[in-house]
């Protein structure tokens, strides 16, 4: 009768968390995304997008923002649950008819893991694709100019580094200027300075060209060949036409970079190879240059097999795959249509004429030595190798992350069940305040480690995982001590805390 009451008893536990993690994802969420809107609405808004278009940007948003609120729900969802199991008492009822301290945990610990895979993949699949498009379509709006951009009392780029345009007073209605100042920078032999009372703004049908009918001002013009001279011309009515101004939005098809944030593992550990071998590839290259020189130096021929050598030393090898990413691929290739492989055409190895080969036995003289390149060329291969490190470190630390952030669940779970059991009657406030300070302190050394492991001061498996360790290291010695305590809570509300925070203070005074 054992195994189905723990059965029932699991289903329980991983039932009364649900409620609270879907709560604490839609609001952690939501109030996330507000942040972003009021970020980004401003500039959205003003480019006079369709709101599709703006739809679709905050919609792309959302796959980091899960990502990052999705192991904050898990210890939310902890919190609350086992503080509201403690302070009903039931988790003395459970002690009571024999559960164990460990038989609670492990369900709780189950369902985090289960959320860390989910979140795994998410950020792994998800995120990269989403975060790919929204950069795109962020690129995209940029090159957009329509007329509702236009901001008053600052100077607009309505053409990039030729045409700018001030105005006072903007009507975005009629599309009226008041108080109109261009510089009209497009003419490379003049500049143009024109003023004038009002304008009108139109755009033709196709949006690409713009048409200024200004009232009432007058133009300075000043000629690059004739400076000492300078041109007043008034007017009544001016109409000015600006060409290329791009009135709609084109989405980009086909954009084939991607940056570390924009690629899955399987795709960052190949880059981390190829960036080693670019980095191995500049040292060897450093190497032969110096065993060239020193060659010279005792005035015997160049070496014809070094290059030779060093392309098959250095030739391009696959990177071993990990589990996840065969599997990933078996599933690919199961799923995915049959990939025809093109037909190479034979190539055939180009011989070196007989009259370009270079003496093999015939000793070079000092006059024919020339300039050395070993300083140049190994400082060259150092910096080269240096970059490419650098770049993997880069691949590397954004590879751990993504295990880091997912594992996370699990950590803060293991964090979550000795608080909310040590103070249970601290209720919302606890689950707040607790969730606060975990989140701040876990993500100010994550953003850290992840500086660290960029610059390469610290390996990324320690800048990433440092968090972890902390935050699992504090986890387990409040399981242990409620697990020595008998697995019951005290009763202690927010004054405990402070009174608990009070007590180690001055034990460690005395």
């Amino acid at each position: 009768m054992a195994r189905p009451r723990v059965r029932i008893l699991s289903r329980y536990l991983i039932r009364e968390h649900l409620p609270p993690l879907w709560f604490g994802l839609a609001t952690l969420t939501g109030l996330m995304l507000l942040n972003q809107i009021a970020k980004r609405i401003g500039d959205l808004v003003g480019k006079g997008l369709p709101w599709p278009v703006v739809a679709d940007v905050f919609v792309l948003s959302l796959p980091f923002i899960i990502a990052m609120t999705l192991p904050m729900a898990v210890l939310v969802a902890v919190l609350y649950t086992f503080s509201q199991l403690a302070a009903e008492n039931e988790i003395t009822a459970m002690k009571a008819g024999g559960v164990s301290f460990a038989r609670l945990l492990l369900p709780v610990l189950a369902g985090s893991a289960v959320m860390a895979v989910i979140a795994f993949l998410w950020s792994d699949q998800i995120l990269p694709r989403s975060n790919h498009t929204l950069r795109t379509l962020l690129v995209d709006i940029q090159r957009k100019k329509p007329s509702f951009s236009l901001r008053e009392q600052v100077i607009n780029d309505v053409i990039p580094e030729q045409f700018f345009l001030r105005a006072t007073r903007i009507d975005p209605a009629t599309n009226r200027l008041k108080d109109v100042t261009i510089y009209d920078l497009e003419d490379a032999d003049r500049r143009r300075i024109i003023l004038a009372d009002s304008g009108l703004m139109a755009y033709t049908p196709s949006g690409h060209d713009l048409y200024l009918t200004l009232m009432d001002g007058e133009i300075h013009e000043v000629k690059r060949t004739e400076p000492n001279q300078f041109t007043r011309t008034f007017f009544r009515v001016n109409r000015i036409k600006v060409a290329n101004v791009a009135n709609s939005l084109e989405r980009t098809d086909n954009d084939t970079y991607r940056s570390d944030r924009e690629m899955s593992v399987c795709q960052m550990q190949q880059e981390v190879a190829a960036e080693r071998r670019a980095a191995g590839r500049a040292r060897a290259t450093g190497r032969a240059s110096a065993l060239a020189d020193l060659r010279r130096l005792a005035g015997l021929p160049p070496d014809p097999t070094a290059a030779e050598g060093l392309d098959a030393d250095l030739g391009v090898r696959p990177a071993p795959a990990g589990i996840y990413c065969r599997v990933l691929r078996g599933l690919g290739s199961s799923l995915g249509p049959a990939e025809a492989e093109a037909q190479q055409p034979l190539q055939r190895p180009l011989k070196t004429p007989p009259l370009m080969r270079p003496p093999l036995s015939a000793p070079l003289s000092p006059q024919t030595q020339g300039p050395l390149i070993t300083q140049g060329a190994t400082a060259a291969a150092t910096q080269q190798a240096r970059a490419s490190l650098a770049r993997a470190a880069e691949f590397e630390v954004e590879i751990q992350k993504k295990f880091a952030i997912a594992a996370s669940c699990v950590i803060f779970a293991l964090v979550g069940v000795p608080v909310a059991l040590r103070f249970p009657r601290g209720g919302v406030g606890l689950v707040i305040g607790m969730s606060l300070i975990v989140f701040t302190v876990y993500y100010v050394g994550l953003i850290g480690g992840e500086e660290l492991g960029n610059r390469m001061i610290v390996s990324p498996f320690f800048a990433m995982w440092t968090p972890n360790v902390v935050f699992g290291v504090l986890g387990l010695v409040g399981v242990w001590q409620m697990r020595r305590e008998g697995g019951s809570g005290r009763g202690g509300g927010w004054s405990d805390v402070w009174d608990a925070l009070l007590d180690r203070l001055r034990r460690r005074r005395a």
